[in-house]
């Protein structure tokens, strides 16, 4: 099961002091999606490894509000002005809550492959609220942020190459577009380094290519 407990925190922006519930324990009993999407037995835990400042909509994980944090004048704009209007018109979730956390990595000049990972625990948030509409939009936020990633000389190790370009398809795969979920499975043979121990992405992409699953067995 999924245990919870509170944590203190402090917003960088806007010096909101607030509470937060945090993962202490969860199980991955709940099987696993063929993007990845790990399922607990129970309650789920993934909007809980972020946070959110309710008074500006500030979001991140727990070190993004430590106390060596200084956002930047510009930083400051864009909450303010892009995330702060969002509270007005919808509850914080999950989905929203990685949302402005990819914003916010995005405006702090972090790299593509982690934004596509906070817009791809998005998309699997949007699952869990039933919003089709909106795990649509975060699955290709994440498809085009991993495949930036792939794009950069020294963006993805070697040996995870093969696995992004995989799900890169999969997101594809996932929206509708098969069109573009397919020349991505084809590529996956080329980015294998070791035969051997890759060889279930090889087959996994053989599998969505040609009679997709939505879950790994």
């Amino acid at each position: 099961m999924t245990t919870l407990h509170l944590i203190e925190l402090t917003c960088p922006v806007c010096a909101t002091a607030f509470r937060s519930q945090t993962v202490v324990a969860t199980n991955g009993f709940g099987g696993k999606r063929t993007d990845f999407h790990e399922r607990a037995a129970g309650m789920q835990p993934l909007p809980y490894f972020v946070h959110l400042c309710s008074h500006c909509g500030y979001a991140g994980v727990e070190r993004d509000f430590s106390d060596g944090v200084e956002p930047t004048e510009g930083l400051r704009e864009h909450v303010w002005s892009a995330l702060a209007p969002a509270l007005q018109r919808e509850l914080p979730s999950g989905s929203l809550k990685y949302e402005h956390a990819a914003k916010v990595a995005e405006w702090q000049g972090n790299d593509a492959r982690y934004l596509a990972d906070l817009y791809l625990r998005a998309a699997w948030c949007a699952v869990d609220e039933l919003d089709s509409e909106a795990e649509r939009f975060y699955r290709r936020k994440a498809a085009w942020q991993f495949a930036t990633a792939l794009e950069s000389y020294d963006g993805v190790p070697a040996d995870e190459r093969a696995v992004l370009t995989y799900l890169v398809g999969e997101l594809w795969r996932r929206v509708g577009d098969a069109a573009q979920a397919a020349p991505w499975f084809d590529r996956v043979a080329g980015e294998i380094i070791d035969t051997e121990a890759q060889q279930w992405v090889h087959d996994a992409a053989h599998q969505q290519r040609t009679a997709p699953r939505e879950w790994f067995a």
